[in-house]
């Protein structure tokens, strides 16, 4: 019987559905990738908010996850989470992370670098309680990255925390919103022998520098 490692060197996909040049991308990222992303979620791609954050422990360990994006601007892209997890301890020992987008269907990668902030209270106020009402009790319920011994610590925390705040439990202190501020873009698009397009965005002072990487 064949495993999956015997056909793994012999999977090939040809990347041919677009491309990407200096003279069709918006001069600054944002505008970029706000195109890119409309034309994902027009696309219908599954998950086209879904991207891979990726944080550096003290001891310089990486590690990664999936969260999903709920704003973006001039600022930087907005995410939500629990101040507490790994992913929240390691930004507050080392504020540099990393985003990335795969669109598989669209043939398409952003990447993303830079400085993470905290977003204002005020903001995760009103993010939190446009959230249903089980996301808003399982903020509560889940000591997020702890060892439990079951799921019925959840059930069991879901079930306090909607008996003591009813139809309206608040934010709690230790859950909020990150905000990561840019200073470099990457925009890939799979091009045939493997020849991709790569555009690079680097912050210098006020403006953006575009470049093209090789592949």
């Amino acid at each position: 019987m064949s495993s999956p490692n015997d056909s793994l060197a012999a999977l090939r996909k040809s990347y041919e559905r677009a491309e990407l040049d200096e003279t069709r991308s918006a001069e600054d990222p944002l505008q970029q990738f706000e195109r890119w992303l409309t034309e994902a979620i027009d696309a219908k791609v599954p998950e086209p908010n879904a991207m891979t954050l990726a944080t550096v422990a003290g001891d310089l360990r990486p590690s990664t996850r999936i969260v999903l994006i709920k704003g973006y601007d001039a600022r930087g892209i907005v995410w939500f989470t629990n101040y507490q997890s790994r992913k929240g301890q390691e930004l507050a020992g080392n504020p540099f992370a990393a985003l990335q987008f795969h669109w598989v269907e669209l043939e398409r990668v952003v990447r993303i670098e830079g400085r993470v902030e905290q977003v204002d209270a005020a903001e995760s106020d009103a993010y939190f309680a446009s959230r249903p009402l089980d996301s808003r009790i399982g903020a509560w319920a889940s000591p997020q990255s702890e060892v439990i011994d079951g799921r019925q610590v959840l059930v069991k925390n879901a079930a306090i925390a909607a008996a003591k705040f009813l139809l309206s439990p608040p934010r709690p202190p230790h859950w909020g919103g990150y905000r990561l501020v840019p200073d470099r873009w990457e925009f890939w698009q799979g091009r045939a022998s493997r020849l991709h397009d790569r555009l690079r965005y680097r912050r210098e002072d006020d403006a953006w520098r575009r470049e093209r990487l090789a592949p």
